[in-house]
């Protein structure tokens, strides 16, 4: 009789162990959704500002392609400036 007793007192152990992980797992899978909600409504923002950006970036591209044929013309002309200051 005491052996059925403390086989079932084990039994309900194990359950209420088993129980109370399991409500632990299901709550912080709950806030893991709760975060990924967010990541993908932030993830949407992105996409969303991020979608005119080919357009400019050609833009940006040529701005750039200018400015660099002009500063290799300004380094020539330095380079041009410093060999005449080194002859004097």
């Amino acid at each position: 009789m005491i052996l059925t007793y403390l086989t079932l007192a084990a039994i309900a152990i194990v359950v209420l162990v088993l129980v109370v992980y399991l409500v632990g797992i299901a709550y912080y899978l709950n806030r893991a959704d709760q975060h990924l909600v967010k990541l993908v409504g932030g993830l949407q923002a992105i996409q969303g500002h991020a979608r005119p950006l080919p357009e400019h970036l050609g833009t940006i591209n040529g701005a750039l392609k200018a400015l660099r044929g002009d500063l290799q013309e300004t380094d020539r002309h330095l380079e041009g400036v410093g060999k005449m200051l080194e002859r004097e």
